[in-house]
């Protein structure tokens, strides 16, 4: 994994998931659709993400289309922060 989704997997592991043994999220793991995420946890990972990467998201951008694995989760980072 890229230094991105391990910083994310460890939060997420951390915040949602104690206990989980690290090998039960990779990269295509969902997130949201599986019901890992909910509504609350979602705008925690989102402003985690902001604050971490220093990133701002729109809106818009707040959806399973960006934030449902890591691997999306990954890209998205990397696509904002270089922009």
């Amino acid at each position: 994994m890229g230094e991105t989704k391990d910083i994310v997997k460890s939060y997420l592991l951390e915040e949602f998931l104690p206990g989980e043994s690290p090998d039960a999220l990779d990269g295509s793991t969902p997130l949201l659709s599986s019901g890992i995420l909910d509504s609350l946890s979602t705008i925690k990972l989102v402003s985690f993400l902001e604050e971490r990467f220093s990133i701002e998201f729109e809106a818009h951008e707040i959806s399973r289309d960006n934030l449902d694995t890591l691997d999306l989760i990954d890209s998205f980072v990397t696509a904002k922060r270089s922009s």
